[in-house]
């Protein structure tokens, strides 16, 4: 829930989540993306380190790859790729891994980190829970543990640079 109420008569949002929200415009922002790829071929020198959970139940991945990585995966795209296809839960791709072409189904919500190191562009996603998930209703102040976040936040470049 975007806004949450205290009751059905009242009717003052308690809080905005900003968390959520920021979490569907950055996926919206790779979608985008991706279908602007998908239409018109990578532009200049635009490349992409996706990394995604390959644990997500929609990912599709061959064995040999989730056996090597059964947690998560990181993937470029950039100068071989083949059979891009965008729909509004993922995409689907042929990748080279080891001379092989292997195809792979990445839904959004698996994705991770999406970084377009041509321009130091960078997203980081930090929780993989599904947005849809609707918890009892309320926040419990007497709970401790607090509620699952998504959030995304810009991550640094560092770590892809040679």
């Amino acid at each position: 829930m975007l806004i949450e109420k205290q009751s059905s008569k009242d009717t003052m949002p308690r809080s905005i989540d900003y968390g959520t929200l920021m979490h569907r415009a950055m996926r919206g922002l790779i979608i985008e993306v991706l279908r602007g790829v998908e239409a018109d071929g990578l532009p200049g020198d635009h490349h992409f380190f996706i990394t995604f959970d390959t644990r997500h139940p929609d990912a599709q991945v061959a064995p040999r790859l989730r056996d090597r990585y059964p947690e998560e995966m990181t993937i470029v795209i950039q100068n071989w790729y083949d059979d891009l296809s965008v729909d509004d839960e993922g995409f689907a791709i042929t990748l080279n891994f080891g001379d092989v072409a292997e195809p792979l189904y990445v839904p959004f919500d698996a994705i991770r980190t999406f970084v377009d190191p041509s321009v130091e562009f960078g997203l980081r996603f930090e929780s993989q829970d599904t947005e849809d998930e609707d918890d009892d209703g309320g926040d419990d102040d007497n709970d401790p543990t607090p509620a699952p976040r998504q959030d995304a936040e810009v991550v640094s470049l560092d770590k892809w640079r040679k």
